[in-house]
């Protein structure tokens, strides 16, 4: 754990990975100098700036302003906002976009939104012209923390960016249901490897929601984490899993409820990794009330934390049980969860038994 940091500094988070090594840049109104410091990396360089029409309306002026205030030329590619632009026909529109804009590989992509533009972005940078550099300006909690930390995109693609522009006063834009859902992937990197991050959130998560420093510092944390994790293990061969807290459980749950607006991402995130602390406690890897310590702390932030919270229910045990049998950690049938020893202790458990699982689920529907 680092001291907080003061009211208006920045901070910059490496990510060491070799040739393709970047900064994260961590602070409140970043945006104005997205210019410069595009201008810094890349002289001369044009940019293609894709974003969704949600970000447009309360960011992409402001954007604009700071690349013209460098002198840097950019073409605008907006596409409709959420879950349903992560597609391969809005994926080809943005290619189609960005030749039309006649960018060359000397030139840039410039992510502006959440994890779907982030994703979008970075995976057709990674297609177009044998390769375009990208920068990220992830404008959620959730992209600041997570998807925009190691370059993973859309179908797997692992596209580094050049830059990462954390500006967290983009965040004050957010509804605040979808800032709680981004919050979850906050938890998680205390629940799954720092304890002592863990504790401080439980004091700080107040200030985190209003946007004191406590919120760049949470923030920065979360992309150490990720950055160390993503250093020694880029193409999730091992440790990288461990991100995963939650997400088995949480996944099944999110298809279940058809990928809607009844349940974010975040929000099955939180719900799994308190079933993911159930799990462990029912294997007796961790006593209850570590279990009860991680519910305690999600349901006070305002996240779903039982399964009976999900607006207009979920499907039954057996259905869940084909969901988390499709989950892309499955080898050759045999199940694999990240489970905990304690709060900050998650390991990758292999080969866990189906038919605990599906005990375990039917015991969550009582």
């Amino acid at each position: 754990m680092t001291a907080p940091l003061r009211s208006g500094e920045s901070t910059v988070v490496p990510v060491a990975l070799n040739e393709r090594a970047y900064d994260i840049v961590i602070g409140r109104g970043l945006l104005a100098s997205l210019g410069a410091r595009i201008k810094a990396l890349r002289a001369g360089a044009r940019v293609a700036l894709v974003t969704d029409e949600s970000v447009a309306r309360h960011h992409l002026a402001a954007a604009e302003a700071a690349l013209k205030s460098a002198g840097i030329e950019a073409a605008r590619i907006t596409v409709p906002d959420g879950e349903g632009s992560k597609s391969y026909g809005t994926f080809e529109k943005v290619c189609e976009a960005i030749v039309a804009a006649r960018i060359e590989r000397g030139d840039l992509v410039v992510a502006l939104g959440g994890g779907v533009i982030g994703d979008l972005a970075g995976f057709a940078a990674a297609s177009v012209r044998r390769g375009l550099d990208y920068v990220q300006v992830p404008t959620t909690l959730l992209a600041q923390v997570d998807s925009s930390v190691g370059g993973k995109n859309l179908v797997g693609a692992f596209h580094q960016p050049v830059m990462v522009i954390a500006d967290t006063a983009l965040l004050d834009t957010l509804p605040k249901r979808q800032f709680r859902a981004g919050y979850a992937e906050v938890a998680k990197y205390g629940l799954l490897g720092d304890a002592a991050f863990f504790a401080w959130l439980e004091k700080n998560w107040q200030d985190v929601f209003n946007g004191g420093p406590a919120r760049e510092h949470a923030i920065a944390v979360c992309c150490r984490a990720k950055a160390g994790i993503v250093a020694r293990d880029e193409r999730e061969t091992g440790e990288r899993a461990l991100l995963n807290l939650g997400h088995t459980f949480g996944h099944a749950l999110e298809a279940g409820c058809g990928f809607s607006d009844r349940l974010l991402h975040g929000e099955a995130v939180a719900l799994g990794m308190v079933l993911a602390f159930d799990f462990s406690a029912r294997k007796r890897l961790i006593a209850a009330a570590e279990a009860e310590r991680a519910r305690a702390h999600l349901a006070a932030v305002g996240l779903p934390t039982h399964i009976k919270d999900i607006a207009g229910g979920v499907p039954g045990v057996d259905e869940l049980m084909d969901l988390i049998a499709q989950d892309k950690k499955v080898k050759r049938g045999k199940l694999t969860f990240i489970l905990v020893r304690g709060i900050g202790q998650a390991f990758i458990a292999n080969d866990v038994d189906a038919a605990e699982v599906r005990a375990f689920l039917a015991e969550q529907f009582k």
